[in-house]
C-alpha cells in the first residue's frame, strides 16, 4: 500500500520547547514517521539535531532568497486569510483572558497588500533568541502562515496536519494554496486557558481553523466536547486521539525528608488549578503531618501563590521549584509518592501518564482528558478540594489502596502510546483521502 505523504505544521519542537505541546508534537511525529512519509515545518529548529525518519525545517534556518524565489515562481499564491484581517492585538498572551489590552493595530487596504508578501524582516522574527510566545505573537503567527503557504507549494504531500492554534492559519493557507485536505490538532483551547467566556483573536482563530479543517483531532473526548459545544464545530469531523507517553528509564531516588512527597507539575496558570493545590495541601496537613508538597513549574501565578502559601501556614511543608528541564523532572518524579492534578480544564494531562510510568498513584481532576484513560486514578471535580485532600490522605495511610492504584495505572499506560495515537491519526488521513 502506498505510504501517505504528510506535511506537519508545529509551533515548538524539542529541544526548543516551552511546554507540553512540543513534547506531544515530537512524540506523534516519531510514531507517524514509521508509517508515513513526513515533513515538519516549525518556526524554530536546531539545525544540528537530526530526527530519524522525517525532515524538520525551521523557518529560522531558511534563506530569504529561497523563500522569495518560491514566492515569485510559477506557483505564486496570494495570501488569502490576511484579506479578512482588519486588526490584530498589539499585546497577545494566550494565558490571559483579556487580549490586546494595550490596544490593536488596524490595517489599511494598502497595508494588507504589502503585509501579504514575505519580507526579509519576517524571517528575522524567528532568527533571534526570544521566546516564541514573547513579543509580537500575533505577527509571528501571521508571518509563519505566509511562509508555510509559500514553501508548501514546492513540497510533495497528500495531507497537511496543523498543531494547535498558532499553526491553524498556516494550515488553512496551505490548504488553499495546494488544495490538500487539512487536519488540525486541538491540544488546548482558549476555553481551557481563559474560561467559558473566552473570546478574542485567539478564540476566533481557533474557531476559524477548526471550521476550515476537514478533520479535527482532539486530544480527548472532553476536548472534543469543548470544540463542539463552545466553538460550534460539527461533531462529525471531530476525532478523539489520546496522547501517548515516551518510554522512560524508571529509577527510584532518595528523599532528604521522611514525609510522603505530593507533587504538582505544570504551568502555573489558572487553567492548571494551582490555587486548588494549595488549598488541598492545607487540608491534608490538617489531617496528617506525613506529607510534604512540591509545586514544579513557572507562570504568572507564581508570585501570588508564594504569598498565599505563607497565608495558609503551609510554608514549611510547601516548596516551589520554578522551571525544571526533563532531566530534573524525572529526578523529582523518582522521589514522588503521590501525583496531584487539580486542573480546572485540562485537555489531556500528559504529566499524569509520566507520573504513572514512575509507579506514582494519581489524584486528578474529572475535568481532564487523561481521566478517560487513567481508569485507576482517584478522581474528583477540580473544585472539590475536600475530596482530593481525603483521597491523598487515604493514599498516604492505606498501603493496600496505594498498591491497587499503582497496579491499575501500570495497566492503563500500556495502551497509552504514541504508536496507538499515530494509528488513529493515519486512519483519519485515509478517510479524508478516500472520500
Amino acid at each position: 500500500m502506498k505510504r501517505i505523504k504528510v506535511l506537519k505544521l508545529g509551533w515548538e519542537f524539542p529541544p526548543l520547547i516551552n511546554g507540553g505541546l512540543g513534547i506531544a508534537c515530537m512524540g506523534i511525529s516519531r510514531a507517524l514517521a514509521k508509517k508515513v512519509d513526513l515533513q515538519v515545518i516549525v518556526p524554530k529548529s536546531d539545525a544540528s539535531v537530526h530526527y530519524e525518519g522525517f525532515n524538520l525545517t525551521g523557518v529560522n534556518n531558511l534563506r530569504f532568497e529561497d523563500v522569495e524565489r518560491h514566492e515569485n515562481g510559477e506557483l505564486s499564491y496570494e495570501y488569502e486569510s490576511f484579506a479578512l484581517v482588519q486588526q490584530a492585538p498589539i499585546s497577545l498572551d494566550p494565558y490571559t483572558s483579556i487580549e490586546g489590552s494595550e490596544g490593536y493595530i488596524n490595517f489599511t487596504h494598502e497595508g494588507k497588500i504589502l503585509f501579504s508578501k514575505v519580507h526579509r524582516s519576517d524571517l528575522e522574527l524567528f532568527q533571534n533568541n526570544d521566546d516564541l510566545y514573547a513579543g509580537d505573537l500575533a505577527r509571528k503567527v501571521v508571518e509563519y502562515s505566509k511562509i508555510c503557504a509559500v514553501m508548501a507549494q514546492s513540497m510533495d504531500f497528500d495531507v497537511v496536519h496543523a498543531h494547535d492554534w498558532m499553526t491553524y492559519l498556516a494550515g488553512v493557507e496551505v490548504k488553499r494554496a495546494t488544495g490538500k485536505p487539512l487536519v488540525v490538532h486541538l491540544h488546548a483551547s482558549q476555553f481551557d486557558r481563559a474560561g467559558a467566556d473566552a473570546r478574542g483573536w485567539i478564540y476566533e482563530l481557533e474557531k476559524y481553523g477548526m471550521e476550515q479543517a476537514d478533520a479535527v483531532c482532539a486530544v480527548s473526548k472532553y476536548t472534543g466536547t469543548v470544540a463542539s459545544g463552545h466553538y460550534g464545530i460539527n461533531s462529525d469531523k471531530i476525532y478523539p486521539v489520546h496522547n501517548g507517553a515516551d518510554p522512560v528509564k524508571v529509577f527510584r531516588g532518595k528523599k532528604k525528608f521522611p514525609e510522603k512527597l505530593v507533587l504538582f507539575l505544570g504551568r502555573l496558570t489558572a487553567q492548571k488549578g494551582p490555587e486548588f493545590f494549595l488549598e488541598i495541601a492545607a487540608k491534608v496537613l490538617e489531617k496528617t503531618d506525613n506529607a510534604r508538597f512540591v509545586m514544579a513549574g513557572t507562570g504568572e501565578k507564581l508570585r501570588q501563590l508564594i504569598e498565599t502559601g505563607a497565608f495558609h501556614g503551609v510554608g514549611d511543608k510547601f516548596h516551589f521549584t520554578g522551571f525544571l528541564n526533563k532531566e530534573k523532572v524525572n529526578e523529582l518524579l523518582s522521589i514522588t509518592d503521590i501525583y496531584c492534578m487539580p486542573s480546572v480544564s485540562e485537555p489531556f494531562g500528559l504529566s499524569a501518564l509520566e507520573a504513572a510510568q514512575f509507579n506514582i498513584p494519581a489524584v486528578i481532576s474529572k475535568q481532564s482528558g487523561v481521566a478517560e484513560v487513567m481508569k485507576g486514578a482517584l478522581k474528583a471535580d477540580f473544585w472539590d478540594v475536600e475530596m482530593m485532600a481525603n483521597q491523598i490522605v487515604s493514599l498516604i495511610e492505606d498501603e493496600e489502596l496505594y498498591a491497587k492504584v499503582v497496579e491499575q495505572s501500570t495497566q492503563d499506560i500500556q495502551s497509552s502510546t504514541w504508536d496507538s495515537a499515530a494509528d488513529k491519526v493515519i486512519a483519519i488521513y485515509e478517510k479524508l483521502l478516500n472520500r
